[in-house]
């Protein structure tokens, strides 16, 4: 007879294993330490699993889902890029504002001169912003410091909201996010930096979990981002990419030949680049805010993504320039509205898939036995209306390793 330490009646699952949300009615969660034991119908449970239960809550026939996860943020910088947007509004592009020394080199300054401590309150009140919304994982990346000390100052904060926040937290080390003003013209001297200086202190201090790059023409190319995989790789680390975001730069085959955990924006992504993923099982992450707030009207190729079987998840990809946006909901909704997105798939997108792209997929994403016991539970009518509103944030109950959060 299983004995489970809690248990969830009166529920109705959306576990986002299976078609069609994996909808399990009248259904109920056994839990047994941080982990699901048990999911399934309620009548199914059996009276002595009843009486032998050690604490049960009752859900009211809400909907649960998994914790929601946010797989690609920019969480800790200083300053804003609020001068930009108004630039952008006036029709100078992104590629032009980043010629005239703004975009990331804007933000890396800002970021060099605040303090840790100053970082960690303005980042720990983004990261509130996650949690109210049922986020329980999230990744936060550096990027905005392009020096030793900087990088490790952001990764030191990231390490500090892991450790004091409930969330899992992944950190990310993107120091080939953009060359720093010390290094114009000399992106090779940069690269050699990065592998033989800094990547080495980072692995030293245990300060990130995965490496990423930014492959652009306004970057660095697909040779110089595979010398820093060829370094991450031969550390331990996994790797991730920004890549196709303005132009194709083949980043993506560059990425599956790493066995990349995610591609990510990939507007301008071709069928080869496709191709290549689905074969690597890399995960394409999508970022809606982005085009957002871009006004990009190139359109990532979902229906090919589709056709070839790649798991899609999308993020805020918050960030002080390109997508100052602070809630998940919102952009499974813009997945909807400006990339015809079913609400399924955008559920899928920040579950299952987004745990895919993280890595993660084996603990976290969907709710099935043996999987860490991460759920919200939801004052909703259906699944769907998760991605239905803007605004709304109709959690009720917040779950994380078997126990209530918030």
């Amino acid at each position: 007879m299983e004995v489970f330490d809690e248990l969830w009646l009166d529920v109705n699952i959306a576990t986002m294993s299976g078609e069609n949300y994996g909808v399990i009615p009248a259904g109920a969660i056994g839990i047994s330490g941080e982990k699901i034991s048990w999911v399934g119908r309620q009548k199914d449970l059996g009276k002595k699993a009843l009486n032998s239960v050690k604490k049960i809550h009752r859900g009211n026939n809400f909907w649960v889902t998994p914790g929601l996860i946010e797989c690609h943020t920019h969480l800790v910088y200083g300053g804003n890029r609020v001068c930009e947007f108004e630039m952008r509004q006036k029709g100078v592009s992104y590629a032009q504002i980043s010629k005239m020394g703004g975009g990331i080199n804007a933000t890396v300054q800002s970021t060099r001169g605040t303090s840790e401590d100053g970082l960690f309150l303005s980042a720990r009140e983004r990261l509130s912003g996650f949690l109210k919304e049922g986020v329980t994982t999230i990744e936060i990346k550096s990027g905005y410091g392009l020096d030793m000390q900087t990088e490790l100052k952001m990764l030191r904060v990231a390490t500090r909201l892991q450790r004091q926040s409930y969330a899992t937290i992944q950190r990310t080390y993107l120091g080939a996010h953009a060359v720093p003003p010390e290094y114009k013209g000399r992106a090779d001297e940069y690269i050699d930096f990065l592998c033989n200086e800094v990547l080495p202190e980072i692995k030293k201090e245990e300060l990130a979990d995965t490496v990423d790059a930014f492959c652009e023409n306004i970057a660095f190319n697909t040779d110089q981002v595979e010398r820093l995989f060829l370094k991450a790789k031969k550390l331990g680390y996994p790797v991730k990419l920004h890549a196709e975001q303005l132009s194709d730069q083949k980043g993506a085959i560059l990425a599956a030949k790493y066995q990349a955990l995610s591609v990510d924006h990939l507007e301008y992504l071709q069928e080869d680049g496709i191709k290549a993923i689905a074969k690597s099982g890399t995960i394409a992450v999508l970022l809606p805010g982005a085009s957002y707030y871009l006004n990009e009207t190139k359109k990532p190729p979902l229906e090919l993504l589709k056709n070839y079987k790649v798991p899609v998840a999308i993020s805020t990809d918050l960030n002080p320039g390109t997508s100052p946006i602070n809630s998940l909901l919102a952009v499974m909704n813009m997945a909807c509205v400006l990339w015809k997105f079913t609400p399924v798939d955008a559920l899928l997108g920040v579950t299952a898939n987004s745990a895919k792209a993280l890595g993660l997929g084996s603990a976290v994403g969907t709710i099935e036995t043996g999987k860490k016991a991460d759920f919200v539970v939801w004052d909703i009518s259906q699944p769907a209306e998760l991605s239905y509103g803007i605004g709304l944030s109709p959690h009720k109950i917040v779950v994380k390793n078997g126990k209530i959060i918030q």
